[in-house]
């Protein structure tokens, strides 16, 4: 069985994005950067790599925790053996990515499909569970900061039930009016 060279892959990946109607880049021969929206993680930007040999696809989630690595790190672990096609991983300083690989047979439209709804499921949904295991001293830091002074928590709302478990910021979640 031939193997299909890098140009044949390339215009598999093109032509998937450009039917999945995503935001996409092609910075080089068979590179292509991809965005997914989201809504816990807003965006997502994922690298697809067409090589001589495989397929790479990877993601950045999160910059390296402040606090509870090897909680945030098991964490990701144990998620790992239930995921599709990507698996969590750090780099050398400990940021969190997606990434998976495929040989080249393995590359067609609806795989990349698949992987790129993996990759925009695990990102988004598992988003603020690792803000609050890796961030959540800087999390509720900035919310007690927002409540004394009267400040929006809007964008801090997914956190409330973490950040302020008893409810006593008596906040509001509202912009404050400018009378």
């Amino acid at each position: 069985m031939s193997e299909r060279s890098v140009a044949e892959l390339a215009a598999v990946v093109e032509g998937a994005l450009r039917n999945a109607e995503l935001e996409y880049e092609q910075t080089a021969p068979g590179r292509f950067v991809v965005t997914l929206p989201g809504v816990k993680k807003l965006k997502t930007v994922v690298g697809l790599i067409v090589g001589e040999h495989g397929f790479r696809i990877e993601a950045f989630v999160c910059r390296q925790p402040d606090e509870n690595r090897e909680q945030l790190w098991a964490w990701l672990l144990q998620h790992n053996s239930r995921m599709y096609g990507v698996s969590y991983s750090i780099d050398g300083v400990g940021d969190v990515y997606l990434t998976g690989r495929l040989g080249h047979g393995a590359v067609t439209p609806e795989e990349i499909d698949k992987l790129l709804g993996s990759v925009l499921s695990y990102a988004d949904e598992h988003f603020n569970t690792m803000l609050e295991i890796g961030f959540g001293t800087s999390i509720r830091r900035e919310w007690a900061w927002r409540v004394k002074r009267g400040e929006s928590l809007r964008n801090l709302e997914a956190f409330a039930a973490f950040a302020d478990p008893d409810g006593q910021a008596g906040r509001t979640t509202e912009e404050p009016s400018s009378q």
